[in-house]
């Protein structure tokens, strides 16, 4: 019937399109194979050239390589002695250089530098190991025998003695690994970031140096205390002490802010001034000093207070304007 005709053009007519779109996808891929193998062919074409270049730059060696080959023993023996003394040259004008460089300004202050840094590492070792005898052998163990049934000492003459010891033990224990970690890294020394970390924690000084006079007058009249005295012997005898005495060892924080000082001022005179590190260690030198006068004048005005109510508790009937603290102690009797 007719639809059935329809129907087979159009099944027919599908068929025809799709036979067209495959025709059309391979005459695509054709064009792309072609232009393939033209790329190909001008790649081969320019290998073929290179390979020319080659072989005439190889053939214009050839009559070199013969010349050498073919060259006189005695040129040879010649050259193998010119290299030689090249290298000699060389090698003596570089230990020249090295030597020059040895002897100069320069690296005579940049040795002595690196001794003051490696001095100062002993210095800060022997320091933190003073402060580990001293809370050791004779805070924590008097912490203790201020806790037993019958205390030779109150836990207030502790504090009062030994003030913030401890804690300032701390602080230089955290320096000090910062010192030995930096000087693992020898030749580079960098230094001026560990002041920086330990000038704000420096403060703690202040109270220890502040009361420092105060704790040796509370050590004196807790020796009055036999039980204690025998105690505290019986501490001093330690070997690790080495004979010193409670006093010496509460003496050595006096003096670390000036050490700081000095070594920082003995290593700025053999810093560069252009030197990577030159202004932080300046800065580091200014703000201990200021702390240093600070400390001072804390002193100064902490002793004269107390030896003006010294001389109030000697009045029998007191005295108002000793208790004054504008007033100034001159001298006595």
């Amino acid at each position: 019937s007719y639809s059935d005709i329809l129907i087979e053009r159009e099944v027919l007519m599908q068929k025809y399109i799709h036979l067209v779109q495959i025709v059309e996808t391979e005459k695509i891929a054709a064009n792309q194979l072609r232009h393939q193998l033209e790329d190909q062919d001008t790649e081969i074409e320019r290998l073929k050239s290179e390979i020319i270049a080659l072989n005439k730059t190889k053939e214009r060696m050839r009559p070199y390589q013969g010349n050498q080959e073919d060259e006189d023993p005695d040129i040879k023996k010649i050259k193998k002695v010119q290299s030689f003394m090249r290298g000699w040259l060389c090698r003596r004008k570089w230990k020249t250089i090295v030597q020059d460089y040895i002897c100069s300004p320069h690296a005579e202050s940049m040795r002595k530098r690196n001794q003051i840094v490696f001095n100062m590492v002993e210095a800060e070792s022997e320091y933190v190991h003073q402060l580990y005898i001293l809370v050791n052998c004779f805070l924590r163990p008097l912490r203790m025998a201020a806790s037993s049934k019958k205390p030779p000492i109150s836990h207030d003459d502790v504090s009062s003695i030994f003030l913030n010891s401890e804690t300032i033990m701390f602080l230089h224990e955290i320096f000090h690994q910062g010192l030995k970690a930096r000087i693992a890294n020898w030749p580079t020394l960098i230094l001026a970031d560990l002041f920086d970390i330990l000038l704000p924690m420096l403060n703690i000084y202040q109270e220890f140096v502040r009361n420092h006079q105060y704790s040796l007058q509370v050590l004196a009249n807790c020796k009055q205390n036999r039980d204690f005295d025998k105690l505290l012997k019986q501490y001093e005898a330690n070997p690790a002490c080495e004979g010193r005495m409670l006093e010496t060892f509460l003496t050595y924080p006096m003096f670390q802010i000036p050490r700081y000082i000095i070594t920082l001022h003995e290593l700025l005179a053999h810093t560069p001034h252009e030197h990577v590190e030159r202004k932080s260690l300046e800065f580091a030198k200014s703000k201990l000093e200021e702390l240093s006068r600070v400390m001072h004048d804390e002193v100064s005005d902490t002793e004269n207070i107390r030896k003006n109510l010294a001389i109030e508790r000697t009045i029998v009937e007191g005295c108002d304007i000793l208790l004054d603290t504008s007033q100034t102690f001159i001298r006595q009797g």
